[in-house]
């Protein structure tokens, strides 16, 4: 059976949107803690010959900011913080009778100068790495929408065709091809069908599908979780007419079709016209054992405790210890304990791995194991090693099964079993509820009227010269106002306050530079022209945004960009 170890790398944009604690320090502190250590186990796996065909995603807004000058500015001012801090400690800890955790202090300072002499050797650039790595043949990387905008709740599908089209786009520009796999921000689709998800949304017709879009763009396949495919029904191959395909029929069950395997990847097709895109299915047992913090590998007592640091400097130095300990109980992190625990756990891995594809008895079979880039390093600091451990495990006594990248999977195995999904997300509840409830209904209620202005004044400003540059940066903001980051910020509860912020003033900027392109506005113009330049020095992103933009205008079959 084939296994696909999928990575899903997402941050909002932060650069130019000050620091700590949720502006540049966010992107800095993942590029430390998980970009850096995770090249440094693919590069490692790649110098012993070991495969490693990882499947990995990165935004476009991401990889925008990780090419970008002002991160590498950022970047060393974040090493030298972290290098002050290992300076600093060996004092204070003896002040505090803690002169026991010294080791620690050493064993972080030749982390973050190793890391730090890594990033010095890809001159600040971490696309450049993976797309060698990429190049040959070791992984493949796979895009997103621009700005990871939650596409079911998008009130225009010229919107979700923008969001898509310069995903594809991006790709291209920074990584030198075309991305055949796409990730859907969190996971979340919505069928073709009617379109009303809160009282307050516009009122609009029958809507398109998301596979129907994910077509259009030239994409091949994309992920969903698990419990949408239990959902769904299998239907012929172009589709049912009729029913909520979430609710069993009469005679479902008799027939078997109620229960469906994650282990096969299905053809989501509706229409003639969407012919077929994969869906591949999160496998729910391998992922939870890597996932859960309570049940999984990451709450082990051996691993680095991430809740409990020490000010100033915010070094970590205590292990996890217990699940029922307290901060205050906490003992001394073990780096060689730790790593030790994660090779133990890969192996573990290894033979769950066996134990699925033993029992399900199905020929072109693959589990398919998705992850938040940022579980690996950040949130579980031992993450990365275990990760290059699994590989190297497989390697080792595969045990019948065979890592592979999604996109081989499917070259060796394509999906030919259609089925119809419903709507749903990998957030809490299974749906929509994280992105849009009592608490966000107002960030929605801003941005669908924005998307009206933007996509009534696109048209006449696309053939307008000197109006081009201000509809360009007005793209930029209202994509970035689209991040699913911020609702899910708000439903969450921590830092509320700036998602917000960030929100609104994305959409205050936009609405300013399209309310400078209606047709009474012309003395207001130059300013705009002003404003918009000021801006785009704010937020550097999307080179290339006015074709994607055309393409969006010019219809779904505009959308093959490449």
């Amino acid at each position: 059976m084939d296994f696909a170890l999928t990575l899903h790398s997402h941050l909002p944009y932060v650069l130019h949107h000050g620091r700590w604690p949720h502006g540049s320090d966010w992107l800095c502190e993942a590029a430390l803690d998980t970009y850096l250590p995770l090249l440094e186990v693919l590069r490692g796996l790649e110098a012993d010959r070991i495969p490693a065909p990882l499947t990995i995603g990165l935004t476009p807004v991401l990889a925008n900011q990780l090419a970008s000058p002002d991160f590498v500015v950022e970047m060393e001012a974040f090493f030298a913080q972290r290098l002050r801090a290992c300076d600093e400690a060996p004092a204070s800890l003896a002040a505090t009778g803690e002169g026991h955790l010294l080791p620690l202090v050493d064993f972080w300072r030749r982390r973050f100068v190793r890391l730090q002499r890594l990033f010095h050797g890809i001159d600040g650039n971490l696309v450049a790495p993976l797309r060698a790595l990429q190049d040959a043949g070791r992984l493949t990387i796979i895009t997103s929408a621009a700005t990871h905008g939650f596409l079911p709740l998008l009130a225009r599908d010229e919107s979700i065709r923008l969001q898509l089209a310069l995903g594809r786009i991006e790709h291209r520009r920074l990584f030198g091809r075309a991305a055949e796999g796409v990730w859907l921000p969190e996971c979340a689709y919505r069928p073709r069908g009617p379109w009303h998800p809160w009282p307050s949304a516009p009122r609009t017709g029958i809507r398109r599908g998301i596979e129907e879009h994910l077509a259009d763009a030239g994409f091949r396949y994309f992920f969903v979780d698990s419990h949408l495919a239990s959902a769904g029904r299998p239907l012929g191959i172009y589709g049912d007419p009729g029913g909520d395909p979430a609710v069993p029929r009469a005679g479902d069950r008799a027939e078997g079709l109620v229960h469906r395997s994650p282990h096969i990847a299905y053809q989501v097709a509706h229409t003639r016209a969407a012919a077929g895109v994969a869906a591949l299915v999160r496998d729910p047992r391998s992922s939870m054992q890597v996932w859960s913090r309570f049940q999984g590998y990451p709450g082990d007592g051996a691993y680095l405790e991430f809740h409990k640091m020490r000010w100033p400097g915010g070094l970590k130095l205590w292990r996890v210890t217990g699940g029922d300990v307290d901060l205050g109980g906490k003992e001394p992190y073990a780096p060689e304990m730790a790593l030790d625990r994660a090779r133990g756990h890969a192996d573990h891995f290894g033979g769950l791995l066996a134990d699925i594809a033993n029992h399900e008895d199905r020929p072109g079979g693959v589990i398919v194991a998705p992850f938040d880039t940022e579980l690996f390093g950040h949130w579980w600091f031992e993450g990365p090693e275990w990760l290059g451990a699994v590989y190297r495990a497989l390697a080792r006594d595969g045990r019948g099964v065979r890592p592979v990248t999604a996109a081989r999977h499917l070259a060796d195995h394509p999906a030919k079993q259609p089925i119809r999904l419903p709507s749903g997300s990998w957030g809490a509840n299974g749906d929509f509820s994280m992105w849009l409830g009592e608490s966000t209904a107002w960030t929605w209620e801003r941005l669908w009227p924005l998307e009206e202005a933007f996509w009534d004044a696109a048209p006449a400003a696309l053939d307008q010269p000197a109006a081009q540059p201000v509809l360009a940066q007005a793209a930029r903001q209202m994509l970035l106002a689209q991040a699913s980051d911020w609702q899910f910020i708000i439903s969450t509860g921590a830092a509320a306050d700036y998602a917000e912020r960030r929100l609104a003033e994305h959409c205050d900027d936009a609405r300013a530079l399209l309310d400078a392109l209606t047709p009474d506005a012309a003395d207001r113009l130059p300013w705009a022209q002003s404003r918009a330049d000021e801006l785009s020095r704010r937020d550097q992103v999307f080179p290339d945004i006015l074709p994607a933009v055309a393409a969006a205008l010019g219809g779904s079959r505009s959308l093959a960009v490449d």
